[in-house]
């Protein structure tokens, strides 16, 4: 299959572009700096260079069409102000699940995260609050959308090797940390399991194997 990825630069998305590579599958990384693109050809992914923070709706569609699905994983990032927060982390989302109905790309996986019931909590930190108000209206505009979307909640993403072991269920799950790899892991066996169709899904680390922990939601 022919895999879009949003945010194609980000840490997910390059283990997400490796291990799809690594299945025999094609991805195209959407990418703003192209500085970026030899990181992304390593990895196994065409770039094409695309800000989804300032680009229209027709061209994002255009690098979509004759596609089998696309996968949300960009975001502002630590540090990046409230106002990239609701810029990248819901207004990129929500332009790409457009451009996927123009284009007729009908599965989409969001990657979001855990946390979000608690977007308007007084005891969360300002800034953490708006990239989980951000996030959860992403969600919110990707339900009312007529696409076979899944949205991912991974728990605290750490670094290193994955461990193939995930616990995968319907919210709310207790907090815990995930691998990078594993959540792209993850998404690889999600992109393949319409049984995950209309589901929202948190992730952390766990006891069961990645294949067997997505086929137990289905």
């Amino acid at each position: 299959m022919r895999v879009v990825i949003a945010g194609g630069h980000g840490q997910i998305a390059l283990l997400l572009e490796q291990q799809l590579a690594t299945r025999g599958h094609a991805a195209t990384a959407l990418v703003r700096n192209p500085d970026h693109f030899g990181d992304v050809q390593e990895a196994g992914a065409v770039p094409v260079l695309c800000d989804l923070e300032s680009a229209d709706l027709d061209s994002v569609a255009s690098y979509l069409n004759g596609a089998d699905a696309a996968v949300f994983a960009a975001g502002a990032g630590a540090g990046s102000g409230a106002a990239r927060k609701d810029t990248v982390d819901y207004g990129a989302a929500a332009l790409f699940a457009s451009a996927a109905v123009e284009a007729g790309v009908r599965r989409f996986v969001q990657v979001s995260s855990v946390g979000i019931e608690a977007a308007d909590s007084p005891d969360v930190d300002p800034e953490f609050a708006v990239y989980l108000k951000a996030k959860k209206m992403a969600e919110e505009d990707l339900r009312g959308r007529d696409l076979d979307w899944t949205i991912l909640r991974p728990g605290r993403l750490v670094d290193g090797p994955g461990t193939g072991l995930v616990t995968l269920a319907a919210p709310r799950l207790p907090r815990g940390s995930v691998a990078r790899a594993d959540v792209a892991a993850v998404l690889v066996e999600l992109l393949g399991a319409p049984g995950t169709v209309g589901k929202t899904l948190e992730l952390v680390e766990g006891e069961t194997p990645v294949g067997e922990a997505v086929r137990a939601v289905l």
